[in-house]
């Protein structure tokens, strides 16, 4: 029985920013890219590595918005008409299996109660080992070596899970 789930972020944040010039992304520390080899550009909406030729901004985002120490914001990959994607419970992308994962396991203040770094074929035993603690709410996954932001990991409850 898995009790996670992997959520992408929404759309509607980034679709405008596609439509503004070059000039105005680098006020806004972000740059425009195109895919030339994969993989390498995994986006944060559709929990996918983008295919060769599409377009992405890399901008910073907030990931960690609460008001506590942990608030923290990095760089992120998001593509052109990507739609936010939400995994079956239990899904892992093979945009995350494929790399060195960082955990950041968080309580309800939105504190670091467990943190793991693991190889992404392992990632979602690692997920369930943390979820054990019942003080973690949520999971934050990074991609290791560059420590870019890579996905919401949320808790799902047993009455979600069909069991």
């Amino acid at each position: 029985m898995h009790s996670f789930q992997l959520v992408g972020l929404p759309e509607q944040a980034f679709e405008p920013l596609f439509d503004l010039p070059n000039e105005q992304l680098a006020q806004l520390g972000a740059i425009r890219v195109f895919v030339k080899d994969r993989p390498g550009y995994p986006c944060r909406i559709s929990l996918a590595d983008a295919e060769v030729g599409d377009e992405l901004l890399l901008l910073p985002y907030e990931h960690q918005p609460a008001n506590s120490p942990y608030k923290a914001s990095g760089p992120v990959y998001v593509r052109r008409y990507a739609k936010q994607r939400t995994l079956d419970i239990g899904e892992v992308p093979d945009y995350v299996r494929t790399r060195l994962m960082s955990l950041r396991a968080y309580d309800a203040a939105h504190m670091i109660v467990g943190a793991e770094v693991c190889e992404g074929k392992v990632v979602a035993a690692e997920i369930e080992r943390q979820f054990a603690n019942k003080q973690v709410r949520y999971i934050h996954l990074h991609n290791a070596k560059r420590g870019c932001f890579s996905c919401l990991v949320r808790r799902v409850p047993v009455s979600e899970t069909g069991l």
